[in-house]
Parts: C-alpha cells; structure tokens; sequence
C-alpha cells in the first residue's frame, strides 16, 4: 500500500470527524455558547491559536484520527453559574438539542453534498452481463460439483438458451431435485453436456453460481441528484441499522471496523481511483453519523436521550447520574475500540 494512498486514508477520515465537530462548534456558538476548546487530533498539541476576543483556543494534536470540542457547562462534573449565559447547562432545551445533534446532522449533510457531486458526475447501475458469466460458485454447490469454475460461460439449461442470469433463475428455479442439463463454454470452447441436480432451498432451484455484474456509470440532472443526495442517505441507514440488528442478533463483533480497518479501507478505495475514494468515506460519514446517534451513553444519541428524559418529565436528570452513565458508557466504548483495533492489526 503506498504512503500516498495511507496519508489520503488519514486525511479523509480525519476530515469526517472535523466536519463532526464543526457541526457541534458552529451550533454552539450560534446559540451564544462559549467554546473553550476545538481540538484537530488527540495527544501531545503540535499547534494552537486564540483569536483576540476569542474563549476557543484552535489547537492541532499528533495524533489526527479524532477531534473533539470543549463546551463551556457541557461537563456534568463542571461547578456552574447560574448567570452564566454562555454556558451549556444555561441554555433552552431547544439550544443544547440541536448543539447536541448537529455534530451527526454535519455529517449527513457532507454525505448528502458528496452523493450531489457524484451523481452529477456519474451514479453507478449494476446489470447482470450477457452472455451469463459465471464470477463465483459456492463451496459443496452443485455448480460446484459439477465442475463449474468462475469465468465460465453458461449457455443453454435443459435446452433453452441463457442470455442473462434471469434466464438461467427462470429455468433453474422449478427444478429442484431434478436432473437438469446445462451446456457451458470455456475460453470460448464448448464443454460436454453437464447434468446438474439443483438443490431445492425454501421451493427454489438453486445451482450455487453467482452471475458476473456490469457496473456502469451514467450522471444525473441537478434534480435528480438532489433527490439521490436526501434519498440515498436514509437508504444507507437502513442498511446499517439492518446490520447492526444482525449484529446484536448473532452476538458477535464481526461485523465492526476500528480506525485501523476503517484506514485501510479508505487507503485501498484511494488506490482504485477518486470515485470510489469520495464514495467510500461518503458510506463512513453516514456511518459515522449513525453511529453517534446511537441511544448509547458517552455519544450524542445518548446524550439526546437525557435530553428527551428532560423534554418528557419537565425536570433535569441527576447530573451526577448522569454523569456516571456516560463515564462508564465512555469506558466500554474504548475498550470495545481497542479490541477492534487489535484484531485489524493481527488480521493485516
């Protein structure tokens, strides 16, 4: 992997977390909110600067991979004054919600604009190829068994000709646990006549071969891509969300990236071209977006919810509570991060 496509890796992510935390800065201090900190990175500070009149010290931190900014009053260990009107604690219900959420919605909406200019520039459609070929055959299928390797082209079923995958489902799908005869091409020549039981799964046919898929890339008018921008978004969302059910369904962690795996990701999809780089950590800024939202302590999702807890009931939660909350909320966090990170690390 070349320095160049790591340092695009860095770059990328670190820009989803700052636009993150903007979202949080900007929110704050439109509300009047007194912002003592915005931190670029963690760990030792390479670099800082306070604007004259200014209670936000800008920093630049070693390590780049997060960002964070410090609101007065957010803390709920912190001692506050009443009268202190840039203080989060002293702000409207309606001001600390949207500080709270804005870091998320940035998110969504650097999603949205990258999804508008890629759209513009050409969004992606997938075709099955004609003829149907083979890219994948699964272990132990019939397909398999049969002798069926990818790259082969599968012509005729049981007489009838193959123009795509559909022809070969059509064919195939009423023809579980019968013998059926498949005429298949190789390096342009023709095989013998292969007789192939398919296996019969939930009343289907199956032959456990899965069809090459033609991505081709056609741009959208300016109205069309603002649709995709508001509409793809919630589309991916609802595919995370699906996952992180199958997630918590399966009791397992497979499924998890941490910074290292996330690096690498982006790193690799910055070798194949500009494309598929803006689209892959236009998926991380959703993701990331998502995640925060999470009804989870220590992220703004949970945060959110005391916030709820407050709109409902019409009184505060015990901020020592709640401060506990999300302190050992904060403590799994880490540690469920560290646990990912080393098994990315051991898996490279």
């Amino acid at each position: 992997m070349a320095v160049f496509d790591i340092l695009l890796a860095i770059l990328g992510l670190s820009v989803l977390v700052i636009v993150h935390e903007t979202g949080h800065f900007l929110a704050a201090r439109s509300f009047g909110m007194r912002v003592l900190r915005y931190s670029i990175g963690i760990g030792p500070v390479i670099a800082r600067y306070q604007p004259a009149g200014s209670p936000t010290i800008f920093q630049v931190c070693a390590i780049p991979f997060m960002a964070y900014v410090q609101i007065a009053g957010m803390n709920p260990h912190e001692e506050i004054d009443p009268k202190d009107t840039g203080s989060f604690a002293n702000q409207s219900l309606t001001a600390r919600i949207v500080t709270v959420l804005a870091g998320p919605f940035a998110n969504y909406l650097l999603a949205s604009l990258m999804i508008f200019g890629l759209a513009l520039h050409g969004w992606p459609s997938s075709n099955a190829s004609s003829p149907m070929v083979v890219a994948e055959v699964e272990a132990g299928s019939p397909a398999g068994e049969a002798g069926i390797r990818p790259g082969d082209i599968i012509t005729e079923a049981q007489g009838e000709a193959i123009a795509t995958v559909d022809d070969l489902i059509r064919i195939t799908k009423p023809r579980g646990g019968q013998a059926t005869t498949y005429r298949v091409e190789r390096d342009g020549q023709a095989l013998e006549p292969l007789v192939i039981v398919p296996r019969e799964v939930d009343g289907r046919g199956l032959i456990g071969v899965v069809a090459k898929i033609e991505r081709t890339f056609a741009p959208l008018g300016p109205s069309e891509a603002a649709t995709k921008a508001v509409v793809f978004p919630m589309e991916l969302t609802m595919m995370q969300l699906e996952g992180i059910s199958k997630l918590i369904r399966d009791r397992t962690t497979e499924g998890l990236t941490g910074p290292v795996g996330m690096g690498k990701i982006v790193a690799e999809q910055a070798h194949a071209g500009w494309v598929e780089y803006l689209s892959v950590l236009m998926l991380l800024s959703v993701a990331l977006g998502l995640f925060n939202l999470l009804p989870l302590p220590a992220l703004d999702g949970g945060r959110f919810m005391f916030l709820l807890f407050e709109a409902v009931t019409r009184q505060r939660p015990n901020e020592k509570v709640e401060a506990l909350i999300h302190a050992v909320g904060l403590m799994l966090l880490l540690a469920l991060i560290v646990y990912v990170t080393v098994r990315d690390v051991a898996g490279t």
